[in-house]
């Protein structure tokens, strides 16, 4: 009788212990839950980012800052001066005009681009026969590289033995110094820019067109929404997210354009096709002036920034209202 009395006690301790080890919280709570998880998968991509992304930004604005020259590669040394590249690229007389190209090619190709890109991808839109092969063929300027397309266009474009030219010429028209002439030379190189980038606006666009319910339509054909009005209160509001993509990148992708006009006309004729991104590759691989091409290359990138805020400010404005 003593023994059981005195076991008992001990036995309700240790089912009492076994009973309270499960609710004894780990040591660590960062490693038991998911976040030590998480950030494993995270590392890599920041590390990537930071590697091939954020020095590169960081050195390029450092290099502004400097007197980067082919004689620094020997000697290592880069005298620091402060604004005076900035200052450089400010007073140069080559700035305001190609800021003013950058501007006119920037602002045409994207308007060119998106309108032509969205008739299509409206145009695709409905089920026909063949329609599958015509858009695979449409994405056909957009696959080639950048250089290639150029260097086919300045043969299609020549004053003399052009192809355009020629055909123009059945109608009468004489022959047009496409890229010989100031006045046309940037005309030329925007429509050209405008083609190359009329598959990537039809592929965003065409997908967003994809992803709006069906029913939409068949509730605004009940209300006598059809045609145009269906396209101004059903397709353009479901579309707009859509559309701030398309711009957005857009301008990133064309303010920086340099293969095509090098292509084309390689900045002239007498400076009429000359950009920011022109002037940026010309001062640092023609001139050898790394901090003024670093420069204009910074400009160009607060550029693209300052746009990119002010347009999705903009555009979230309009959704919340």
């Amino acid at each position: 009788m003593t023994s059981l009395s005195t076991d008992s006690p001990a036995r309700a301790d240790q089912a009492g212990a076994r009973a309270e080890a499960p609710r004894r919280k780990p040591r660590n709570r960062f490693f038991a839950n998911e976040s030590f998880a998480k950030l494993l998968f995270v590392i890599p991509a920041g590390l990537y980012m930071l590697l091939y992304f954020g020095y590169p930004v960081v050195k390029n604005i450092m290099m502004s800052l400097q007197d980067y020259t082919t004689k620094t590669f020997f000697t290592g040394e880069a005298p620091w001066v402060g604004i005076d590249n900035y200052l450089t690229v400010i007073n140069s007389n080559l700035f305001g005009p190609a800021l003013l190209n950058t501007a006119l090619f920037t602002i045409a190709s994207i308007a060119g681009q998106f309108v032509i890109g969205l008739a299509l991808a409206c145009f695709f839109n409905r089920r026909f026969p063949l329609s599958g092969f015509l858009r695979a063929m449409l994405l056909l300027p957009w696959l080639l590289p950048l250089i290639v397309a150029s260097a086919t266009w300045r043969s299609i474009l020549d004053q003399d033995s052009g192809v355009l030219n020629q055909f123009l010429g059945t109608f009468g028209i004489p022959a047009i110094p496409w890229l010989t002439s100031p006045d046309v030379a940037l005309i030329a190189v925007i429509l050209v820019n405008i083609w190359v980038g009329i598959p990537f606006n039809v592929t965003l666009l065409y997908g967003g067109l994809q992803d709006i319910p069906v029913e939409l339509y068949e509730a605004g054909a009940l209300d006598g929404a059809t045609g145009w009005k269906a396209f101004r209160h059903i397709t353009w509001p479901n579309l707009r997210p859509v559309v701030s993509v398309v711009l957005i990148l857009g301008v990133v992708y064309t303010i920086k354009v340099l293969d095509i006009i090098l292509g084309l006309t390689n900045g002239g004729p007498a400076n009429a096709t000359q950009t920011i991104a022109v002037r940026s590759y010309q001062e640092s691989f023609v001139n050898f002036e790394f901090g003024v091409g670093a420069a204009f290359s910074n400009i160009l990138i607060l550029i693209s920034l300052i746009f990119a805020v002010i347009y999705l400010r903009a555009n979230r404005r309009a959704v919340d209202e």
